[in-house]
């Protein structure tokens, strides 16, 4: 039997909108709650936050600063930090931070979000989030009818052409690394969007506002907004080192961690919410899963709690 101090009941690794979701869940609930925050949100390069009622358009650093300010009213606690590892206890976790501090919980929640990998493309990276997207619901709005070129990497990018069809008259999908089946060309075909047969050499921009994209002939395509579709790696190492993989995701756009609904993995006593086990879920609904999991470990604490004085 270990003796390791409790310092918290719960500790949250990630403090993104599922994170501080869940922390203010549990701080409601009048538990010891600490959020530690490595500060990489992955939706930092955005200007707004869409979709999410009542506070559409709030800019992702403002979203996280208001959360934190909620969290702290109800006594939960923030740690400005990276978890590396965890290992189990008799009683509960301890995780270790990048600078060597030792934390001891009685349950884990993570919401450490995902890494996405972009096209090898040169410049697409440094408009990420801006004049590159990959979400019609994000960001779409703010891009309509404007030309878009949509550059082709697998199947999801038809997918994406023929939702950002909706919100344009010119949508163009450059074949890239991936040729369209004779069904997906003839959706394509159907929905208006253009078909190029290309290879993408360069993002273009004037004034720092995505201007066009380069092919391989040398010849521009002028568009306003680029569209990817980009592999997204749930951030499991803290997760692996607890015996947690990640697993392919359904739609073949990266990998995940896998849950049950109320958000716990297959390690009693760990839970997981946003896009860690998600990872097309919007702001909102990593938020809605973060409140679910934080609910779910108090329920879980209750009952231990509740069994342990039956038996004495």
């Amino acid at each position: 039997m270990d003796i390791d101090h409790i310092d918290h009941e719960v500790i949250v690794v990630g403090g993104g909108a599922a994170g501080l979701s869940a922390g203010i869940a549990l701080a409601r609930s009048r538990r010891s709650v600490l959020v530690i925050d490595a500060g990489e949100p992955r939706n930092a390069p955005a200007a707004g936050v869409h979709n999410f009622l009542s506070r559409d358009g709030i800019g992702p650093h403002d979203l996280v600063a208001s959360g934190r300010t909620e969290l702290a009213h109800y006594g939960g606690g923030l740690r400005l930090g990276r978890v590396d590892t965890a290992e189990r206890l008799d009683h509960g976790f301890a995780v270790r931070l990048e600078d060597g501090e030792r934390l001891v919980a009685r349950r884990l929640v993570v919401t450490a979000g995902v890494v996405d990998a972009l096209p090898d493309i040169d410049s697409l990276r440094e408009h990420w989030g801006t004049g590159v997207l990959h979400c019609p619901y994000c960001h779409g709005w703010e891009v309509r009818d404007q030309a878009i070129g949509v550059v082709a990497t697998g199947a999801t990018s038809v997918h994406q052409a023929l939702l950002f069809s909706q919100l344009s008259d010119e949508v163009t999908l450059v074949t890239h690394s991936f040729e369209p089946d004779a069904e997906s060309l003839s959706l394509l075909a159907g929905a208006g969007v253009t078909v190029l047969e290309s290879t993408v050499r360069s993002v273009e921009a004037a004034g720092g506002v995505v201007s066009g994209l380069r092919l391989e002939d040398g010849s521009l395509l002028a568009v306003g907004a680029v569209v990817v579709s980009p592999y997204s790696s749930a951030r499991s190492s803290l997760l692996e080192s607890l015996g947690i993989e990640a697993v392919a995701h359904p739609s073949g756009m990266g990998e995940s961690v896998e849950v049950d609904l109320m958000g716990q993995t297959s390690v009693p006593g760990v839970y997981a919410a946003g896009n860690v086990t998600d990872i097309s879920a919007q702001v909102m609904g990593a938020a809605a899963a973060g409140t679910k999991a934080g609910a779910a470990v108090n329920a879980d604490l209750v009952m231990s709690d509740a069994r342990e004085k039956v038996v004495a």
